[in-house]
């Protein structure tokens, strides 16, 4: 999604202007987005949410799986619309984002001028005549910042379910065509080690607010079956989930 990601700067960017987004053609290739805590019960109306590790960073993060393989997303329509009623944020605000400074807490926003929603002539200016910020900059500031914000505390939730040992593999198969491929890489919450806490640790849950995302979570793997019947609709080749099981 994101092509060359730089920094914003009055002087680089003093005639940038950036379109409003009427076409999301540009996610058409990405099979997950990510989901911060805060999406999850919108999120779940209409995704799988499920949970990849980041190895690099030695952590999970929640993802809307938006397609059964890479590179495909099933809710790209026809003249790049979303063909459904909850887009992930992550999306939403493209094409900006937020890049760490190296000094802690401190973010700078960036914006894609590979993205064919930036241009010189179209769209609303980053900045006035006289070099000034205009609104698209501020408002930008705020939706980042609160986007930021929810991050860290969905940074906590992914923490405290790895920390103890909640997630556990999910396994899944699909045929397509006659033949099987398998669905790896997602993990979910067990829900035999969810209903064996102990009452203190249950309570610790909910004390932290976390348990109204761990069930939508749950709730959403049904959804799961979208992702095969809009698969069979737009490939027109029959594929059934054949297992849907999470490791004890």
């Amino acid at each position: 999604m994101f092509e060359k990601v730089v920094p914003i700067n009055r002087e680089r960017h003093a005639s940038t202007r950036v379109k409003d987004i009427t076409s999301f053609a540009f996610a058409s290739s990405f099979h997950v987005a990510y989901v911060t805590l805060h999406e999850f019960s919108r999120a779940a109306g209409v995704y799988p949410v499920v949970f990849v590790e980041d190895k690099d960073k030695d952590q999970f993060r929640p993802v809307a799986l938006l397609g059964l393989e890479a590179g495909e997303n099933l809710f790209i329509g026809a003249g790049g619309r979303w063909e459904a009623g909850y887009v992930p944020a992550i999306i939403r605000r493209y094409p900006f984002a937020l890049a760490g400074t190296g000094e802690e807490g401190r973010y700078t926003i960036c914006i894609d001028e590979g993205s064919e929603l930036v241009s010189q002539t179209e769209g609303q200016p980053l900045f006035d005549a006289k070099g000034e910020p205009t609104a698209v900059i501020d408002n930008v500031k705020r939706y980042l910042s609160e986007l930021q914000q929810m991050d860290l505390l969905t940074r906590e939730f992914t923490q405290y379910l790895s920390a103890h040992n909640m997630l556990t593999p999910l396994n899944m198969r699909v045929r397509e065509n006659d033949k099987v491929k398998n669905i790896a890489g997602c993990w979910v919450v067990n829900e035999e080690r969810l209903n064996g806490l102990s009452d203190e640790r249950f309570l610790e849950l909910r004390t932290k607010r976390f348990l109204p995302a761990i069930y939508a979570h749950l709730v959403s793997l049904s959804q799961i079956e979208r992702l095969v019947t809009l698969k069979d609709k737009r490939h027109g080749s029959p594929a059934a989930p054949m297992a849907n099981a999470a490791a004890a």
